[in-house]
């Protein structure tokens, strides 16, 4: 949610051509094993094995998880809600957020720049849920001053980040 920001002293990792080629594959198929891996990469196992340790210890692979349907969780409906804080000190932002983090409904939370501090995205199971979440936990919040919510029709995934090849 809230812990994977752009680093502030992030560069970008120097990634050659196998590098980005097991990128695209697992961008594609997460669940891939390591053999089937290599085999569509064209690499030795081992060498894959090695590849893919040194993408996790580099940062470039965060993490490995499922990507559910909130749907299939009873979850039907999703929003985009903006926040504006009233005030921008460290302890206020921090507070903001750790209250943001033990939110169920929220899905991923943005800090952006621009005339609204976080950009929420929340899965919920009715209107009468959202109306909950906005005015009990986001509105009574001492530091949010603004809060303006809508509705996802659909949600349309894009490319993903490794170009295809």
């Amino acid at each position: 949610m809230l812990d994977s920001p752009v680093s502030q002293n992030a560069r970008p990792a120097t990634l050659d051509a196998i590098d980005i080629s097991i990128l695209a594959e697992l961008e594609r198929n997460g669940r891939l094993t390591n053999a089937a891996l290599a085999a569509r990469v064209g690499i030795a196992e081992s060498t894959c094995t090695q590849r893919l340790r040194s993408l996790r210890d580099r940062g470039v692979i965060r993490s490995f998880r499922a990507d559910i349907d909130p749907a299939a969780l009873g979850l039907t409906l999703q929003a985009l809600i903006t926040v504006r804080l009233g005030t921008h000190g460290r302890e206020q932002i921090r507070g903001f957020e750790q209250r943001v983090r033990t939110l169920p409904s929220v899905l991923t939370a943005f800090h952006v720049a621009g005339a609204d501090d976080y950009l929420l995205h929340v899965a919920v199971d009715s209107a009468a849920t959202l109306r909950e979440l906005v005015l009990e936990h986001l509105t009574t919040h001492p530091h949010v001053r603004h809060v303006e919510t809508q509705l996802v029709f659909e949600v349309i995934e894009g490319a993903g980040m490794v170009p295809a090849r």
